[in-house]
């Protein structure tokens, strides 16, 4: 009861150390997700639209790698940014920037499939109609893109949530290092094994809050896009 107590106080009052880690988590989190979508949406909305060679290949690939393993994905990068990897150059091994990388790797299929999956429906139902005013690629891609808003939000809010629970791959590219590279996650795991349940518990109810909020939003976005589908 104690430790649950100094939790609650913890989050009511904005620690510091608290609102370091949640701030930095969210923004990591973000700002992949960012990167996801200028990538995962163009692409999702290419291989629900157009036929073009290894489309098939991609459609597979995009979907088998919504599975992939955070480890591996760590793993790899952080091959690829140390010292003798082709982008150890940088130095962005262990920094915020190693983090974003990986994340935007992790969570790039998933946008991309879902995309796909929103796109597809409405690219049979508006075939004839696209063809018949002889729209450009752009202006085909545009308009389904926003005709399947809904479920594209939804796609970017997937992301997110897959993005600021993931551990394995920022633990390995980050170092979880104090007022560097700690969030969310690493920061519950290392405190837990420490025995300081305060911090602990304070992070795990600010992300079990911000996985309800996305959830919850995602509920209410495919109810009123489906309400959207009825009354057009």
């Amino acid at each position: 009861m104690e430790t649950l107590t100094e939790a609650w106080r913890l989050i009511a009052s904005f620690d510091a150390t608290l609102v370091e880690i949640v701030s930095l988590s969210l923004f990591v989190s973000l700002t992949a997700t960012m990167l996801a979508a200028l990538i995962g949406i163009p692409l999702g909305a290419a291989l629900a639209i157009w036929s073009f060679p290894l489309r098939g290949v991609l459609v597979v690939l995009s979907t088998s790698f919504m599975a992939l393993p955070p480890v591996v994905v760590g793993l790899v990068v952080y091959l690829s940014l140390s010292r003798a990897g082709p982008l150890g150059m940088f130095g962005l091994l262990f920094t915020p920037s190693a983090m974003i990388i990986a994340q935007t790797i992790l969570i790039t299929p998933i946008i991309t499939a879902l995309t796909r999956e929103a796109v597809l429906p409405l690219r049979r139902e508006y075939d004839l109609l696209l063809l018949s005013v002889d729209a450009g690629n752009w202006l085909m891609l545009k308009t389904l893109v926003w005709d399947a808003r809904f479920g594209v939000v939804t796609a970017l809010l997937a992301g997110f949530g897959r993005a600021l629970a993931e551990v394995g791959a920022v633990l390995i590219v980050g170092g979880n290092i104090s007022g560097l590279t700690r969030v969310m996650t690493t920061t519950i795991a290392l405190e837990t094994s420490k025995g300081n349940l305060e911090l602990a518990l304070a992070l795990g109810v600010i992300l079990l809050m911000i996985a309800i909020s996305i959830n919850a939003a995602i509920h209410l976005l495919a109810r009123f896009g489906r309400r959207y589908e009825v009354t057009r």
